[in-house]
């Protein structure tokens, strides 16, 4: 049976609304994405940190009862990451985060991968320099072994400043990925670059040639070596935008799974399978900006 193997942080993320704390609950980039994917059924393995504390057993007690299997450093001395999130008038949200990690981390034995499973990596976890090893370690294990890559760039404004020191990185993980996601926001963050034709041919295409570019409630835009299309997004107002471009992720990864894209497939995806993969994105993504979780709920059923 082929599986869903993500690599990222794990974080309490503590929602705010009109300055007042609101809901909390587990999240991480990548995270959001795997969890969505286990309450859809999907067998799923999470490499990751936490801390031995009180919210790290919440952390590893809500990935059990999603179904996740969990590859955890559990370090003692240190504490499991948090995150405050600030919504605004439009409920998208600004974050201010407490992170508190040992010098040597993510000391822990990565799962098999084999041929068409799915890796997932993004944010600064995918190309921060202490952790860089074991994220390469898992890419190799990907390529070697035929299976796919998905990387979201993720890149925000906190780690501006570390843009140069890391640019060797997310270039690798450009070449290592089968499909690369980046947002408006990664690439102003970057590059100061908004054009997904010109982002496309000057950043991607040479390192990977499927992209998906998402600008929050504008156009997503997929460009590959043989397609170039735009797809509305339906309108709406969102409860709340966090796990919005994470779950746009886990759509594209159910979708590949679904439809039974392999590997060897992806390079030569027609149209119609693209169309497929965009629409479910789209769709997780929209039915998480309707609640105040994270993750897609349990029971969700998509129609493609």
């Amino acid at each position: 049976m082929r599986k869903v193997i993500g690599i990222g942080e794990t974080i309490l993320d503590i929602i705010f609304k009109n300055d007042q704390p609101w809901t909390a609950v587990p999240g991480g980039s990548v995270f959001n994405s795997i969890i969505s994917l286990a309450r859809m059924g999907l067998t799923v393995d999470f490499v990751s940190e936490v801390g031995n504390d009180h919210v790290g057993e919440l952390i590893k007690r809500y990935m059990q009862d999603n179904g996740v299997t969990p590859h955890l450093d559990e370090y003692a001395h240190n504490k499991s990451a948090v995150s405050l999130a600030f919504l605004d008038d439009n409920n998208d949200a600004q974050y201010t985060f407490f992170k508190n990690y040992p010098e040597q981390r993510l000391m822990v034995e990565l799962p098999e991968v084999e041929e068409n499973d799915v890796v997932m990596l993004g944010s600064f976890y995918a190309v921060d320099p202490t952790l860089r090893h074991k994220v390469v370690e898992l890419l190799q294990k990907a390529r070697d072994n035929k299976a796919i890559v998905l990387y979201d760039l993720n890149y925000r404004m906190p780690h501006k400043n570390d843009a140069i020191k890391v640019a060797p990185f997310i270039l690798e993980n450009l070449e290592y990925a089968d499909i690369v996601r980046g947002s408006e926001e990664d690439f102003m963050c970057l590059y100061n670059l908004c054009d997904a034709d010109k982002i496309y041919e000057d950043k991607i295409k040479f390192y990977c040639k499927n992209f998906v570019y998402t600008a929050g409630a504008k156009d997503v835009q997929l460009r590959t070596a043989s397609l170039k299309k735009n797809y509305a997004v339906p309108p709406m107002e969102p409860v709340s935008t966090v796990g919005a471009g994470d779950n746009f992720n886990a759509g594209l990864v159910y979708g590949l799974l679904k439809q039974d894209i392999g590997h060897d497939d992806v390079a030569t995806l027609t149209e119609q399978q693209w169309d497929k993969l965009i629409n479910c994105g789209m769709k997780f993504s929209a039915v998480v900006c309707m609640s105040t979780d994270n993750s897609v709920p349990n029971g969700f059923i998509i129609e493609n």
